[in-house]
C-alpha cells in the first residue's frame, strides 16, 4: 500500500507515541521506549527511499528526546539504535539497501527463463518477501528459498511467505550451486560480485536474474522492460547456451569477465 509523502512518517509517530503512552503505566520508561522505537523502526520498511526511513525509524526517539518528555540515562538511548541494528545490519547496508521488488516487475520472466516443474528458485536478499511473491507469480511450481541477513525481515518474510523456505544467511556465503534460477536487487557496486559467485557456482543452464542493474561479463538472454526504465536483466550460465524465444542475444558467460 502507498500513502503519499508524510502520511507514512505521521502515522508511525502516532502509533509509537500512542503505544509509548499505553505501556509506560505498567512496564516503565526503558520498556515502553523500546517497544515505541521498534514500532518506528519496523514502520521505516514502509518508507520507499533511505532518507524517508531514516526519518520514521528516528521520529519518536527523536521527539522524546526534544520534548523531555521522559527522564532517562544517557544510555537509554542506545536502545533505539539497538532496535534500528536488528533490522538493518551493518552487513546488510553493504549490500543492497531494502527496496521491494515492485509489484509485476517480473511478469513474462517465465516464457524469457523456463523452469521445470519442481525447480529451485533463489531470492538472494528477499527483504521481506516482494520478490518471493513476483517470483511465486511466475512460477507457481518452483520451490522457492530466500535468503536474508537480517533476522527480523527474515521471521517477518517467513510469515508473509510460509509456502518459501526463508533462513537467515548472508547471501554472499552461502552456495548458490543448488538452485535453478537466482534473483538479486542489489547496487550496481555489488553486480560484479554477483557475476562471479554466479559463474563460480552455478550450474551450466541455470538462470541468474537481475532487476534493474546488469551483470558485468555476462551476455544477457533477454531483458523485460518496465522497471523505471531499466528493466530485468535475464542471463543464462554457460557459454553456449541456447537462449529461449523472445531473447535479445545468445545465452553464456563472456570470457573477459573480471573477478
Amino acid at each position: 500500500m502507498r500513502l503519499p509523502w508524510p502520511l507514512p512518517a505521521l502515522l508511525a509517530w502516532g502509533a509509537a507515541w500512542l503505544l509509548h503512552v499505553a505501556l509506560q503505566p505498567r512496564l516503565g520508561t526503558l520498556a515502553s521506549l523500546l517497544g515505541a522505537t521498534g514500532v518506528g523502526v519496523l514502520a521505516s520498511l514502509w518508507g520507499r527511499n533511505w532518507w524517508r526511513r531514516a526519518l520514521i525509524a528516528l521520529g519518536f526517539p527523536l521527539s522524546i528526546a526534544l520534548t523531555g518528555a521522559a527522564a532517562l540515562p544517557a544510555w537509554a538511548w542506545l536502545l533505539p539504535l539497538a532496535v534500528l541494528l536488528l533490522v538493518y545490519p551493518l552487513n546488510a547496508w553493504r549490500d543492497a539497501p531494502l527496496f521491494p521488488t515492485p509489484r509485476g516487475a517480473l511478469r513474462g520472466l517465465d516464457a524469457l527463463a523456463p523452469l521445470p516443474p519442481g525447480a529451485a528458485v533463489l531470492d538472494a536478499g528477499c527483504g521481506l518477501g516482494d520478490g518471493l511473491l513476483a517470483l511465486r507469480a511466475a512460477y507457481p511450481r518452483a520451490r522457492l528459498h530466500g535468503l536474508e541477513w537480517s533476522w527480523p525481515l527474515a521471521l517477518l518474510c517467513r510469515l508473509r511467505c510460509p509456502w518459501a523456505h526463508v533462513r537467515r544467511g548472508d547471501i554472499w556465503a552461502a552456495g548458490w550451486g543448488g538452485y535453478q534460477l537466482v534473483y538479486v536487487f542489489q547496487r550496481p557496486e555489488s553486480m560484479a560480485r554477483a557475476a562471479a559467485k554466479a559463474l563460480a557456482e552455478m550450474a551450466p543452464g541455470s538462470w541468474l536474474v537481475s532487476l534493474a542493474f546488469e551483470v558485468p561479463g555476462l551476455a544477457a538472454c533477454a531483458r523485460l522492460p518496465g522497471f523505471a526504465g531499466q528493466g530485468v536483466w535475464i542471463y543464462r550460465m554457460g557459454a553456449g547456451a541456447a537462449a529461449p524465444r523472445g531473447a535479445t542475444k545468445e545465452c553464456g558467460a563472456s570470457a573477459d569477465v573480471t573477478l
